[in-house]
């Protein structure tokens, strides 16, 4: 057998025989299932589109997880932030999953802009494309494949046909093991893709090997892991080690000076983007050593030199490490930190912290369930939980005092971490624990401290006997301190949300009255939930022989806004109670804004109803105009006349405009929040606003009033409260029209 006949078959065995020139599977029958399945499958992918590294995801079964199973190209712990992602997650290999369709990101840019924690982990030149593994009835995982960032930023059109066959062939043979019983496996990682061998002579290996030992300069080969596996004796002098001290160890191991984040850095930073790289280092006590490191895709090249002083001042000292063991895990940490880091920051309430310590933090350290307990009143509170198929069970813990013997309140009160690695070692130290923890089998309980103040626990839990190894505990006592901060500051956001909107909520009337031959809705949405509750407002008020409605906007998203927007509430009531006409209550709501002495203004519309006449009389205060929808579906802007805002000119005037009102009128009054955003035209929005009315205004009026408010709100954006008061006409008018607003 030929060795091109030797390397095609087990590919043959694999995923069948593909025509190359039209893309269709062969009719040669499917063989079985091979091994390696995997690591065959993204080799031949990557050898195929050109990448440099990859990695095949599969669903874990019964969880919404994507779990790594083959990795190839570069060292695993590079991806260890991502091993295990939620299916959520934002991530490209889960977005693939997720929307079945292929995702690519063509550099530092699209990454910066799309996936921006992933850009703050790997700040580094490269492109990458994610595809989902998937049929017609199943998702099985996905698979990603990078690219050095010098490709070009496009992804070609033979790399995508070739990279979504590739997938769909895995996928069917998935399939097919899945249905034979052979679930298929993780498999050992690819550290480079195949490649043919390079044979030389034994004669020109050692005149290699005495060419390098000449040379004034350290030479060192690294593998993909880091780890040494060639070194000159220049290297060792330069070093201080003797090369056979060097050799099958990574650089930050066996030199605790060389145990820096920064040169981590930059020995990820040639992997990933496939370029030259380098930095300065101290070597104690005051030797600077210059590193220049050369990648490939089975390696990389590193040559030492003295540094020149105009390098040397570049980096002049270097933070020493002890422990030549810290520096293998040093990658994984910093890139769990960063990561996870980044995905807390985006959390607002409490529930927001759960979720994403469900979809985070969860699935990357391998845990299957976790509960978040939070401290008050001297009690423990359940804030949420996830993984446990019976709720009840966690929720016994809820309100159990923190002087109850459970390693919950042991870690809060103590502020130590408590990891069990098995149920013997949890019932050795808490015999009488009640069963809440489900089949689960072994825990990590971190306490969150937040300024020093606990603020609760985070409970991990894992369905298998898990080890935690000094490492891994590092990692989780320092997302513990991500966890409290994020916490923290999520609780306060929701008692000053609750505590604003209940305010909010209590001034506006809780419903409207009826009244005879007027139908009215009301609706208001507080803004985008980074503002404070503001001064928007409405009211309908029964009269004799009718009714006021009245609508309006005080400035500012403040609580003076929100209490000011009540006393002008309160003032309307009270002067439409001694029967003041319309242009005298906006004249003396006027002037008591003054006497208030308030920085703040308001605009308003203030209607009287006269439902047996079919009209109404309006006086406007620098508010928008309102929508008056026609019986045959016309719908026309009122331009009212009007006075300036109230609070700025106590001899302000507001002169009234009466508007006939047909039966099956509808007329919509309404705050600038319904129709302001940033970028777009007032005009053009009040002209969509004003169809919107005309194509669906015949619907009942509750239902009329949620449409209207949920067209503002998923089409743009809301910076601004809404409040909207619509009025129907239901009765017939008594009398020949009036005025000239119809």
């Amino acid at each position: 057998m030929t060795p091109g006949a030797a390397s095609q078959l087990p590919w043959e065995e694999v995923v069948g025989v593909s025509d190359q020139t039209s893309g269709r599977q062969s009719e040669r029958p499917a063989a079985p299932v091979g091994r390696p399945l995997l690591s065959l499958t993204l080799a031949a992918i990557m050898d195929d589109v050109g990448a440099h590294s990859g990695a095949v995801y599969l669903l874990t079964p019964g969880e919404q997880v994507l779990e790594m199973a083959v990795m190839a190209g570069l060292p695993r712990a590079f991806a260890a932030p991502w091993e295990r992602v939620g299916l959520s997650a934002p991530v490209p290999v889960a977005k693939a999953a997720r929307d079945r369709r292929l995702v690519w990101v063509g550099g530092e840019e699209d990454m910066a802009r799309d996936y921006p924690r992933i850009a703050v982990v790997l700040p580094y030149p490269f492109a990458l494309a994610s595809v989902p593994v998937a049929t017609e009835r199943a998702v099985y995982g996905a698979i990603f494949v990078t690219w050095p960032g010098t490709r070009p930023a496009e992804l070609s059109d033979r790399e995508r046909d070739h990279l979504i066959a590739a997938c769909g062939r895995l996928a069917l043979r998935l399939e097919r093991a899945a249905e034979e019983g052979h679930p298929v496996r993780p498999e050992p990682d690819l550290l480079a893709p195949a490649s043919a061998a390079t044979v030389t002579g034994t004669l020109g290996a050692v005149e290699a090997v005495r060419m390098v030992a000449r040379l004034p300069y350290g030479l060192c080969a690294l593998d993909l892991h880091g780890r040494i596996s060639f070194a000159n004796a220049a290297a060792g002098e330069l070093l201080g080690l003797p090369v056979s001290a060097l050799l099958g160890s990574h650089l930050w191991a066996c030199l605790p000076w060389l145990n820096d984040p920064v040169f981590e850095d930059r020995y990820r930073a040639a992997l990933f983007g496939q370029q030259v790289t380098s930095f300065v280092a101290l070597r104690p006590p005051a030797d600077r050593l210059s590193f220049r490191l050369y990648p490939s895709t089975n390696g990389l090249s590193l040559r030492i030199s003295r540094a020149r002083a105009a390098e040397g001042a570049d980096r002049t000292e270097q933070r020493p490490e002890d422990g030549a063991e810290g520096g293998g895990s040093r990658l994984v940490t910093i890139s769990h930190v960063l990561n996870l880091t980044g995905a807390l920051t985006q959390a607002v309430g409490v529930q927001d912290v759960v979720q994403l310590v469900a979809d985070e933090i969860a699935p990357a350290v391998g845990s299957q369930a976790l509960v978040l307990l939070g401290s008050q009143g001297g009690r423990l509170h359940v804030l949420g939980h996830r993984g446990y198929p019976d709720p009840h069970a966690v929720e016994r813990f809820d309100g159990m005092p923190l002087t109850a013997q459970t390693p919950g309140t042991h870690t809060l009160t103590s502020g130590v971490p408590a990891f069990f690695e098995s149920r013997r070692q949890l019932d050795r130290l808490y015999p009488g624990l009640p069963a809440a923890a489900g089949d689960m089998k072994a825990w990590a309980f971190l306490p969150l401290i937040a300024s020093g103040r606990p603020v609760g626990t985070c409970v991990l839990a894992y369905a298998d006997p898990h080890p935690f190894p000094a490492d891994e505990r590092a990692v989780l006592t320092s997302l513990s301190g991500l966890i409290a901060q994020a916490l923290e500051r999520a609780r306060l956001y929701d008692v000053k949300h609750q505590l604003a909107h209940g305010l909010q909520a209590a001034l506006l009337p809780h419903s409207l009255p009826s009244l005879p031959g007027v139908e009215a809705a009301a609706r208001y949405l507080p803004a985008t939930r980074d503002m404070e509750i503001g001064g928007d407002f409405y009211d309908l008020v029964p009269t004799p022989g009718g009714a006021v409605a009245v609508i309006g906007d005080v400035q500012g998203h403040n609580v003076t806004a929100a209490g000011l927007m009540g006393q002008i509430r309160t003032a309307v009531r009270a002067y439409t109670t001694v029967g003041k006409p319309p242009e005298e209550v906006m004249r003396s709501t006027n002037r008591l804004l003054i006497d208030l002495g308030s920085d703040l203004f308001v605009s308003c519309i203030y209607l009287r109803l006269d439902p047996a006449q079919g009209q109404a009389v309006m006086a406007r205060a620098g508010h928008p105009p309102p929508l008056l929808r026609r019986p045959d579906g016309q719908v026309r802007v009122l331009d009212l006349a009007g006075g300036p805002l109230l609070g700025i000119d106590a001899a302000a005037t507001y002169p009234t405009t009466r508007v006939s009102l047909a039966p099956g009128s509808v007329l919509a009054l309404y705050t600038d929040g319904l129709v302001e955003s940033p970028g777009v035209d007032i005009e053009d929005a009040l002209a969509g606003l004003a169809g919107r009315l005309t194509e669906i205004g015949d619907q009942p009026l509750q239902e009329l009033a949620d449409a209207l408010v949920r067209h503002s709100g998923t089409e743009r954006e809301r910076v601004d409260d809404v409040a909207l008061l619509l009025l129907r006409a239901t009765t017939l008018r008594v009398g020949a029209p009036l005025g000239t607003g119809d």
